[in-house]
């Protein structure tokens, strides 16, 4: 399929689809006319891009991460072949979500608290 289809069919816009190639997560054919060709599986490939990118990895850990991954929920990774610095820049970022999630749980609690305090209270006893 060209790069048109693919953006069609992931709602992902060309000129992402052109960035992630520039940044080596995607690897189209070259068709004799120069355009791009995608197979079946930059579909996939494409919504897991997005996937990891919504969660906030960066393209350079996804990179790192993308040939060991098969899916959403599976990893190919034999023993031995995760790198420190791919290990590193992945606790890194497992640290700042949890961060994230701390501050997000607080943050959900002061405005509930605040909620609570201000909103009027039923009246249950009525006459």
């Amino acid at each position: 399929m060209r790069i048109g289809e693919l953006s069609r069919r992931t709602g992902v816009p060309t000129r992402l689809l052109r960035y992630y190639e520039e940044q080596d997560l995607l690897h189209p054919d070259r068709a004799e006319n120069g355009y791009r060709a995608y197979g079946e599986a930059a579909v996939g490939n494409v919504q897991q891009i997005r996937g990891l990118l919504d969660s906030g990895l960066t393209t350079e850990m996804i990179r790192a991460i993308l040939p060991y991954l098969s899916g959403p929920d599976e990893i190919i990774l034999p023993a031995g072949r995760m790198t420190p610095e791919t290990a590193a820049l992945l606790q890194d970022h497992i640290d700042r979500i949890q961060s994230r999630i701390d501050c997000l749980a607080r943050n959900r609690d002061r405005l509930s608290g605040y909620l609570a305090a201000v909103q009027p209270r039923e009246n249950t006893a009525r006459p």
